[in-house]
């Protein structure tokens, strides 16, 4: 499968939105045009990220690319953004789809149209080696008057507000490197994140621990999906058929055992309406 990266690496090492032109009509066009598939993704570690050869990697984008592939669709252009620009970026028609971990939340399905569930995941905090303040829970944050940290456009912001916490208690940064950041200064008492991106940071850094993931309220636990626009319905339903018959194949798991994903990955038997409808 052919796959071109675009993309714009920062000095500290942030990918940010290359340009990519602007294609009027629905993804059919592009497909009939002979154009290639584009996907937009953020530089999410596990989920969705770019290696140093400029691949497309992440166990979403790997999902997502094997899903293509038996669906015959081999040329593929990924292009790396900031997380708060994803949803932007499809609606301006910039992607055909975005990936790297979105999880089908009821405002998101408001905005576009999502993919039948790929995986399931819950949340986790990570916090100093120590976890001096104790936190485990939002209410935790809520009852020391700590300050969380946050991606911008993450889930963990909407949990945070439904658990009492205010704007003031809230950092809202770019991704995980800035979470990192902001909690190894003690700018942020804690940074809320996917129990994923919180594993593999603490893998590489033994400053700071994770939160058990269990802790947290069981509505707190959310189902990823591919993000498409509301006017390529017809494609989503292809991809949906491709998808089901792809799922915890045998291919994929092999694909995605690099990442972590396990059979208690796999989504279940979840649907997109029930998620829309109750996350």
């Amino acid at each position: 499968m052919q796959i071109r990266i675009s993309s714009t690496i920062l000095a500290a090492g942030i990918a940010v939105l290359a340009g990519a032109a602007a294609y009027a009509g629905p993804l059919q066009d592009r497909i009939d045009a002979g154009e290639p598939l584009r996907i937009g993704f953020s530089n999410i570690p596990i989920w969705g990220y770019p290696d140093e050869n400029g691949d497309a990697k992440g166990f979403v984008n790997e999902i997502t690319i094997g899903i293509l592939k038996k669906m015959g669709h081999d040329t593929v252009e990924a292009t790396v953004t900031d997380w708060g620009g994803l949803i932007p970026g499809l609606q301006a028609n910039r992607y055909d789809m975005i990936t790297g971990g979105l999880y089908i939340l009821n405002s998101r399905c408001e905005n576009i149209t999502f993919s039948e569930p790929i995986a399931q995941s819950g949340d986790a905090f990570i916090v100093p080696v120590g976890n001096p303040k104790g936190i485990q829970t939002y209410q935790d944050i809520l009852a020391a008057e700590a300050l969380l940290a946050a991606g911008s456009g993450y889930n963990t912001v909407e949990a945070a507000k439904k658990e009492g916490l205010t704007d003031a208690m809230i950092m809202q940064v770019p991704g995980p490197t800035e979470m990192l950041a902001a909690v190894k200064a003690g700018r942020a008492d804690a940074a809320g994140m996917t129990y994923f991106e919180a594993a593999h940071l603490a893998d590489s850094d033994d400053s700071i621990d994770v939160t058990d993931p269990a802790a947290l309220p069981d509505w707190t636990l959310n189902w990823v999906g591919v993000g498409f626009r509301d006017a390529d319905s017809e494609f989503v339903a292809e991809f949906n058929t491709a998808l089901a018959d792809y799922i915890g194949s045998e291919e994929m798991m092999q694909t995605v055992a690099q990442y972590g994903y396990t059979k208690s990955t796999l989504p279940g038997d979840i649907t997109t309406e029930w998620t829309c409808a109750n996350r």
